[in-house]
């Protein structure tokens, strides 16, 4: 499937559109004021461990202290250059202490209230290869499926790591792309790598932590290192500055990419003449619209995310279980393609329309496995429940697009909905009446939102003038059109 990559620059953010078949598949969008820190190395000190967690935090530099759980430490077997094979892993206690310098790598961003999450088992990732410089063996991808060219691969690697011209230890994971890339790129790839791991270890003995060693790529630059593919047949990118860092940078690490890029010089914006602009608009709502008149309802909460699909305006021509049936295929692939373009991760919970055929559960089935397929991130389908749900989790590495362009609502707090404006008159009788208890005022006045203020004097202007004579003092009231319709104040007067 034929792909291609728009990168849109602005001073305060780069934003990448993926368009397979041109429509948009993924969105990532790095602000220079937060820019994301997975892959970067950090020296760190350990500000405090919890035995009873298996875990510690770790100090980086960041407003929050980094997350380390006793799996994500990587020890050497005694006497053995090796991991840690089937010995117990020590517990974290008899690992760390509170103070103790350490050499980090982030996984996983901070999300939401959650700091970031380290390993120390450190891997720079290449064109080609991944590096792991604390390993010893040679990895070879899992999207390379034939097991002859899997071995041939890994022998070639063997082969250069044991010739003259690379040295120095340390094992490789061979990327997807490496099956194509010749001895030379190859061995270039080995030689970058391990010059950037040997700067790193030279900065580390001079640094006072918490410092930053080793600062991953800007997002322009992890697309053509990570994203861009075989099936990759153009990247565009709308700035002239950019476009030839960007070719510059391809030039010297990763040659065979360079003729993709190119410089969009149109008047209309870049975004806008594809499309994108739109899709950003429709994956932040709630609900999704199908082309057969069904619709999904995706809901994003702290603990999961949970998908419903509706046959809406879609009646079908021919029977009930038919009609479902297409509803559900249909809605199969708009999922897949909305856990790519929101970045939902964790678990994920899909209600599809209850199906009495066992053959078309299959089918539903099966169509979501192969729309998923395409996506890069991990993904693990439980099928479905006994409440004829389907579970799926989702690896979550970054903020979803919703967490990166929006805020908790002010008003209602992320709850969704507020109060009825009958609701707020109630709460504003009971506490004037809590006010008069405790406080003996010449007037009560209330400071609340139109809706609020107009209600009073119009269907609750009897329950008011009751509360009035009941307390003995006069009550007034003030709109106030800044104020929420939850929000209000009683003055004392």
């Amino acid at each position: 499937m034929s792909e291609e990559f728009l990168i849109n620059f602005t001073p305060q953010e780069t934003r990448v559109a993926l368009l397979q078949q041109g429509v948009v598949q993924e969105l990532h969008i790095e602000r220079t004021a937060s820019c994301g820190i997975v892959g970067n190395i950090y020296l760190g000190r350990v500000v405090r461990v919890l035995p009873g967690m298996q875990s510690a935090f770790i100090d980086i530099g960041l407003e929050r202290t980094a997350f380390l759980h006793v799996a994500d430490i990587w020890e050497e077997r005694r006497g053995e250059g090796t991991l840690n094979g089937n010995e117990p892993v020590r517990p974290i206690e008899r690992i760390l202490s509170e103070g103790q310098n350490l050499l980090v790598q982030v996984l996983k961003d901070p999300l939401g209230s959650k700091g970031a999450r380290l390993t120390t088992q450190m891997s720079i990732a290449g064109r080609l290869l991944v590096f792991l410089p604390q390993e010893q063996h040679i990895g070879i991808s899992q999207r390379i499926e034939g097991e002859f060219e899997r071995e041939a691969l890994r022998a070639r690697i063997q082969s250069l790591l044991q010739s003259g011209t690379t040295d120095h230890g340390g094992g490789f994971i061979a990327r997807t792309v490496a099956e194509r890339a010749s001895d030379e790129e190859l061995a270039s790839d080995i030689v970058y790598l391990r010059r950037i791991w040997s700067e790193i270890q030279h900065r580390a003995k001079s640094a006072r932590p918490p410092a930053l060693l080793h600062n991953d790529l800007n997002l322009a630059q992890r697309v053509l290192r990570d994203l861009v593919t075989p099936e990759t047949t153009r990247v565009t990118l709308d700035s002239r500055e950019n476009f030839q860092k960007l070719s510059s940078f391809a030039q010297e690490y990763m040659p065979q990419i360079a003729s993709l890029l190119d410089h969009y010089v149109g008047e209309r914006p870049l975004f806008d003449l594809h499309g994108v602009e739109e899709e950003i608009q429709k994956a932040l709502a709630r609900r999704v619209d199908l082309k057969s008149g069904g619709y999904l309802i995706v809901d994003q909460t702290e603990a999961m995310a949970t998908i419903d699909v509706n046959t809406g305006g879609f009646v079908g021509l021919k029977n009930f279980d038919d009609t479902i049936f297409k509803t559900n295929l249909e809605a199969a692939q708009t999922i897949a393609r909305q856990l790519r373009l929101r970045n939902l991760g964790g678990i994920i919970i899909a209600d599809f329309i209850d199906m009495e055929n066992e053959e078309h559960k299959l089918a539903v089935l099966a169509e979501l496995n192969k729309a998923l397929a395409r996506d890069r991130t991990r993904i693990s389908v439980n099928g479905f429940t006994t409440l004829g749900l389907v579970e799926m989790t989702r690896k979550r590495t970054r903020e979803s697009l919703a967490h990166v362009l929006c805020e908790t609502c002010p008003t209602c707090g992320g709850r969704g909905q507020v109060k009825t404006a009958r609701t707020i008159c109630y709460e504003i009788l009971r506490e004037v009446l809590r006010e008069a208890r405790q406080f003996d005022a010449r007037e009560y006045r209330v400071l609340a939102a139109p809706t609020v203020t107009n209600l009073f004097l119009d269907e609750e202007s009897q329950a008011l003038a009751m509360l009035s004579d009941f307390i003995g003092k006069p009550v007034s009231l003030q709109a106030e059109s800044g104020y929420s319709q939850e929000q209000y104040d009683i003055v004392l007067m």
